[in-house]
């Protein structure tokens, strides 16, 4: 199998000026750094951002699970190599550009970007309602941007004082995992844009591993995890705890540790009065407090506010571009900038030993054989290294979009393979040039939350 339609990309990842990986590897065109943070992470038992997984001295099976981490990193590391140098063997080759190339369209001058500003200004200065169309497929059934509506607690999990406070105590509790070194804001760090700032986020080291998605505006979401295996967010809590790749627990674990402390029962009343401690609601609890996680303070929603000047010119044109030329209102849309399904980027790794072949493995329905949900496009330049491989920063993400994205070619012998991957149709060259793709990037920093302060609870003690 080969890469297709990726001469235009690696020119345009090039001149992007994307940082590489650190340490022992070269600079890599569009290859996150944090792609290898999460080498030194199990290397010496935590990151520079924060604290978890104490240091301590590694079992053999540790280093095993050690070593096949780093192998599955090394693999995405190749296939971002790959990416740059296709492209650069196709260009030097003189093979004719692909039928769908598109060349930058020419920059604006100082004068013409001026005017465009000022009839932007003008544009935008209206209601929603009066915006210009934006460029969309047939059949996107789309939401216009805006604020965030209050979020809807389901009616068997209603929102309560008590309740949070629990559930954010168990957020940070890292002895709810049997080895005491995973909590939930282990992958889920308020500082970290509720993130991780790692590439990859799979502690026990298996493959395929995913990058973690951030919580910031979970309770907006209509599935959970980048497959969408789990339909509400306490079925999402309830796998993380239990799941013997991340914090590898069980029900009487936490409901013992629960009994066992005199804080937590205390907490545990207050917000299940008369009730006996189960773990159902231990779930109930972390899910209504993964709800509150809520954003709507950026400079976007101060703009939705009616604040005209919140949004710098660069940023407007960006919010132009970003609803029309550059078609990103196909998959982000909406108050969250989501539209909740799922898209085949042509990043499955389809065939390789670290293939993905995400949404497939929860429906079994060929069509979604790739296919991973549309994350949200809010508090995203806090939440680097992006896409489910976290292999890629903003600006790499931005370039590959404007060419269309990674295609994988089919050889002879796949074309009677009925999983090969079809990449999403709205994915196409757009033509953008540097100052389009500066100002696209613009638009993203102003969808940016101020830095959550949320102070880790004091833990109830154990007695």
């Amino acid at each position: 199998m080969r890469i297709a339609g990726l001469c235009h990309a690696n020119a345009a990842l090039t001149l992007g000026g994307m940082a590489g990986g650190v340490a022992f590897v070269p600079a890599v065109p569009g290859l996150a750094p944090g792609a290898f943070m999460s080498l030194r992470y199990i290397s010496l038992g935590g990151t520079p951002h924060r604290r978890a997984w104490p240091g301590s001295r590694l079992t053999v099976p540790e280093r095993i699970e050690q070593m096949r981490y780093a192998l599955n990193l090394l693999l995405r590391y190749a296939f971002a190599v790959s990416i740059t140098l296709v492209g650069l063997v196709r260009c030097t080759a003189g093979e004719p550009a692909d039928a769908g190339r598109v060349s930058p369209r020419p920059a604006r001058s100082a004068a013409e970007r001026a005017a465009v500003v000022r009839q932007l200004r003008e544009i935008y200065r209206a209601d929603p309602a009066g915006w210009p169309a934006p460029s969309l497929d047939p059949g996107v059934a789309w939401q216009e941007l805006g604020r965030l509506p209050q979020v809807v607690h389901p009616e068997e999990n209603p929102l309560s004082a008590a309740k949070v406070a629990l559930g954010r105590t168990l957020f940070f509790d890292a002895r709810l995992s049997p080895s005491g070194k995973l909590a939930c804001v282990s992958c889920h760090e308020p500082g970290l844009g509720w993130a991780d700032g790692r590439a990859i986020s799979e502690p026990r080291g298996s493959a395929p591993a995913r990058n973690s998605p951030s919580i910031l505006n979970v309770g907006f979401q209509p599935a959970f995890f980048w497959d969408g295996r789990a339909p509400t967010l306490e079925r999402q809590a309830e796998r993380a705890l239990t799941n013997s790749l991340e914090m590898e627990s069980n029900g009487p674990h936490v409901v013992g540790l629960l009994t066992e402390s005199s804080g937590y029962r205390d907490l545990y009343e207050r917000a299940f009065p008369g009730e006996s401690i189960t773990f159902a609601g231990v779930i109930k609890a972390l899910a209504c407090f993964e709800r509150t996680v809520v954003g709507g303070r950026s400079r976007f929603d101060d703009f939705m506010r009616g604040e005209a000047t919140a949004l710098a010119d660069a940023e407007l044109i960006g919010l132009d571009l970003f609803r029309r030329e550059a078609r990103c209102m196909n998959c982000h849309h909406g108050p969250v900038l989501s539209d909740g399904l799922y898209h085949d980027l042509g990043l499955s790794f389809y065939g390789r030993s670290n293939e993905d072949r995400g949404r497939y493995d929860v429906t079994r329905d060929a069509r979604d054989v790739g296919r991973f949900r549309t994350p949200s496009l809010r508090n995203v330049t806090r939440t680097t290294p992006l896409m489910h491989t976290g292999t890629f920063r903003l600006r790499g993400v931005l370039t590959m979009y404007n060419a269309g994205m990674v295609t994988l070619k089919q050889e002879d012998f796949e074309r009677v393979d009925p999983l090969f991957p079809t990449k999403s149709p709205h994915l196409k060259p757009l033509g953008l040039n540097r100052q389009d793709l500066a100002d696209l990037e613009a638009f993203l920093h102003s969808l940016e939350e101020p830095p959550a302060a949320v102070g880790r609870p004091p833990l109830p003690e154990l007695r």
